[in-house]
């Protein structure tokens, strides 16, 4: 019995003084944060979503939402805005996404229809502003230098990216009966300077719409870790953050005849309350469903 014991201490101590040597100890070549085996996986896939036919589609409405990362819970969307600087191998969703976008790993539009792609260097130089400039000259024979105020772009910051909005599609499949979500559309509102009428003023502007439907976007989405709060281990991509839904968003529009924005016919606390109504139309639909 005591040899046993003896045997078992022995491999158990030889298990551990492999273990610690493999993860414990750095060793020359790697990362000198790592204290553990990392299971890095490279070129992640993301997952297709099921087939669905056109005739199993009984019931959609078509809902635009905004993200505001000023939010608490939303702000690891925004966070960290400068690349530059030690960010722990994290990426903002904006940094994320303009940098593919101009690396061409997807088409942009213009606009949230989505039908005619944008061009790529067009779509990119409109996200920058405009500044007013002072040139000077050289200097003349009695010493006056010449002045001259001119028009120079004011280049895109990805901090000044305090909102996302989104294009969504609800719809019922008739094949399991259960109402589901596809977010089709993705851009974000900022603001930038421009100068009208010789006058240099902040406005609200609108990036391109990316198709988040489409794999290429999604591609690009699945290989980035969001950050999550309470685990810094947490491997929560940006794809599995939107299709699993984890955000605060507010309703701006819904599909209707006139074709409008809530903010186009309600203020105040009136659209609050009928962003809310819409939210709680889309809640009751489905269960609406079962009632006899």
């Amino acid at each position: 019995m005591k040899k046993l014991m003896l045997g078992l201490f022995a491999i158990l101590s030889l298990g551990y003084g492999v273990n610690a040597q493999s993860i414990v100890d750095a060793e020359d070549g790697t990362n000198p944060n790592d204290f553990y085996q990392t299971g890095i996986v490279v070129g992640k896939r993301a997952m297709p979503y099921p087939y669905l036919r056109e005739s199993d589609v009984v019931w959609k409405m078509l809902v635009w939402r905004k993200i505001d990362f000023n939010e608490s819970f939303n702000q690891f969307f925004y966070f960290p805005v400068d690349q530059d600087k030690n960010t722990q191998g994290r990426i903002s969703l904006v940094n994320l996404i303009i940098n593919a976008a101009k690396n061409g790993s997807f088409e942009v539009y213009e606009d949230d229809d989505m039908k005619v792609p944008q061009d790529l260097e067009k779509a990119i130089a409109g996200l920058n502003g405009q500044r007013k400039t002072t040139e000077y000259g050289e200097e003349d024979e009695f010493g006056d230098v010449e002045e001259k105020e001119v028009i120079s772009p004011d280049p895109f910051d990805a901090g000044s990216v305090k909102t996302a909005m989104l294009k969504e599609c609800w719809y019922i499949d008739k094949q399991d009966t259960r109402q589901k979500v596809r977010i089709v559309g993705l851009a974000f509102s900022y603001r930038k300077n421009m100068v009208r009428a010789g006058q240099e003023e902040e406005t609200q502007a609108e990036s391109f719409w990316i198709p988040m439907n489409h794999m290429t976007v999604r591609q690009v989405l699945v290989n980035a870790n969001a950050f999550d709060e309470n685990n810094d281990v947490a491997e929560r991509s940006y794809d599995d953050v939107f299709i699993q839904r984890y955000f605060d968003s507010y309703i701006t529009r819904k599909s209707n005849k006139f074709n409008r924005r809530i903010d186009e016919y309600l203020t105040g606390e009136d659209a609050i309350v009928q962003s809310q109504m819409i939210e709680e139309e889309l809640f009751n639909i489905e269960s609406d469903m079962w009632e006899y």
